[in-house]
């Protein structure tokens, strides 16, 4: 079995598709700074403690466990941040990007499945989107996306040899259904933790940004993926790379759409908790709907979504949630860290 780098693999998409190459016999190796990752995520792998900003020690690692493919998840990705911080996203999510991929190869390393994003895309023209959809995000964080995306086809023309996937995600989701694994970000932002975390009256009332949307109950319309698909497809796209699969791009999302209020329903019923919310204006670039298709990755990977109802994905979430309310309980140690530096 070969052996596969996860940039990334201590966060909440990378961790999943650690344990899911795990289960499949990889041994996959972690690259994380720790910025945003979680030690106790990381289970069923080693982890390396490092940024893709020094350039020799991905190459170093990369060499020390004899990387056969990375998977490429490390990156920031808050929207607002990114239209504040502009150089901060392009300098880690391309400079840095860049640095990965002079890494790999140096150590001829041709083989690479990229996190990429929805928001690719932009303003979409027609629903559900498709791959051949016009790209025109309206952000910078989709935009490094986008351009990320530019260079791996300039490196698959070029001499390199590369060969890559690019995944584009729609909104992941939910939690290992036993409550062992799950969603732990130091600012939330995602809807499905914030409504259930206000359940367990760690927030207080949820804004609902824009009230009315062209759409049946006048709220946003969002695609969810539950986290487990998404790590399977990061799993069957590493093997048919190596099987010798050209490269390509694909959508990744449930096909479904669901809007604010039902995932607020959904939680209510599940949890049996009131949870109150207010309207709020719309923000500015948020999509009425955003609904992917994603039937290219199921003929050509065969991918098969697994737990398509937000019922299963919210089930999940609250399992992880209800059982740890502090996440994986590092939050105090990394404040404490942050006020000695």
């Amino acid at each position: 079995m070969s052996r596969t780098l996860v940039t990334g693999g201590a966060g909440y998409i990378g961790s999943f598709i650690v344990r899911a190459l795990s289960r499949k016999g990889y041994e996959p190796v972690v690259y994380d700074n720790m910025e945003e990752g979680h030690r106790d995520a990381v289970t069923d792998a080693e982890l390396v403690h490092g940024d893709l900003a020094d350039r020799d020690r991905i190459y170093q690692t990369l060499r020390h466990y004899g990387i056969d493919s990375v998977i490429h998840m490390a990156a920031y990705c808050l929207v607002g941040e990114s239209e504040r911080l502009p150089l901060k996203y392009f300098q880690n999510n391309m400079a840095n990007g860049l640095n990965l991929l002079g890494a790999m190869f140096h150590a001829g390393i041709k083989s690479l499945v990229f996190s990429s994003s929805a928001a690719v895309y932009g303003e979409p023209s027609s629903i559900p989107i498709d791959e051949e959809a016009p790209t025109h995000p309206t952000n910078v964080y989709g935009e490094t996306k986008l351009y990320y995306e530019r260079i791996l086809e300039r490196c698959e023309r070029a001499a390199y040899g590369l060969r890559y996937v690019a995944l584009r995600y729609f909104n992941a989701a939910g939690a290992d259904k036993n409550g062992t694994m799950g969603e732990d970000h130091h600012h939330e932002t995602h809807l499905i933790p914030l409504v259930l975390k206000a359940a367990l009256d760690q927030t207080e009332t949820i804004e609902v940004f824009g009230t009315d949307y062209p759409t049946s109950d006048g709220t946003c319309i969002r695609d969810y993926v539950h986290v487990e698909d998404l790590a399977n497809a990061h799993v069957l796209a590493m093997e048919a790379i190596e099987d010798g699969l050209k490269s390509a791009t694909y959508n990744l999302g449930n096909g479904k759409g669901y809007s604010v209020m039902d995932v607020l329903d959904t939680a209510k019923r599940i949890t049996g908790k009131q949870i109150s919310w207010v309207p709020a204006n719309r923000r500015p670039g948020d999509p009425a709907i955003l609904v992917a298709s994603s039937d290219r990755i199921k003929v050509d990977l065969g991918w098969k979504i697994q737990r398509p109802e937000l019922e299963q994905i919210v089930q999940t979430a609250w399992a992880w949630h209800s059982s740890h309310p502090d996440g994986y309980g590092d939050r105090v140690s990394r404040r404490q860290n942050t006020q000695r530096d």
